[in-house]
């Protein structure tokens, strides 16, 4: 057994386990040069993406008002959807649910994502075995995924110190606030690390140093922003 108080780790999906942010971006670019407007940057990117969604899109530059957001963003769900195979996983993750499952951890999906769009992608990738739940939205517009959360918690029956989210956004982190649980952040995927880290959670930067921390993590972490 691994030499952890964790026996469930709630991941996020995208930009945590999935390296997509750069298909976020390709993607939206797309969307934003049939508009004439300012492309964007990966590294903007990280810095102005967040929850909900439609804030993102007021911060890209688009007029809600003159064109819903409703329309904007299932333009991009569409082209989305047609590229949505071409992220791949982070090299590291399947070692790592490996390692923790054969060390007596469970792990559950937790997204913002479609719950179409999720189901469909964790099968492509042949990842569905490694997850007792795999939870997405059952809408398109990104708003929060805490209701789900805080449900989820309740039907796992453990203590919520024994649970951890492990997540790529300031999102992740409230989340896990709300449910009661403890939160590291990993700094590869869609926001920036500084952004993780105002948040005054555990920030690590690599699935090597998530694995130590987990491994060494008998006490508590940080958890909703007090040590």
């Amino acid at each position: 057994m691994i030499s952890t108080k964790y026996k469930h780790i709630i991941w996020d999906w995208n930009g945590t386990l999935l390296n997509d942010g750069w298909l976020f971006v390709d993607v939206m670019n797309d969307i934003l040069d049939k508009r004439n407007m300012p492309l964007l940057t990966l590294d903007r990117y990280r810095e102005i993406f967040g929850f909900p969604v439609k804030d993102y899109y007021i911060k890209l530059g688009f007029d809600l008002e003159a064109e819903p957001f409703e329309e904007s963003g299932m333009e991009f769900i569409h082209a989305y959807d047609k590229r949505r195979y071409e992220a791949s996983l982070y090299p590291e993750v399947l070692p790592l649910l490996k390692q923790l499952l054969d060390g007596g951890i469970k792990h559950s999906i937790l997204s913002a994502q479609h719950q179409h769009f999720l189901d469909d992608l964790v099968e492509y990738y042949e990842i569905t075995s490694y997850f007792t739940s795999v939870i997405g939205l059952d809408n398109h517009y990104a708003t929060s995924k805490i209701e789900n959360g805080k449900d989820y918690v309740k039907k796992l029956n453990l203590d919520p110190q024994n649970i951890v989210m492990i997540g790529d956004t300031d999102h992740d982190f409230e989340v896990a606030k709300a449910m009661g649980v403890d939160c590291i952040l990993i700094s590869h995927g869609h926001h920036h690390k500084y952004r993780l880290e105002a948040t005054n959670a555990m920030v690590v930067d690599d699935f090597t140093s998530l694995s130590n921390l987990i491994n060494q993590s008998s006490n508590p972490l940080i958890l909703n922003g007090e040590k």
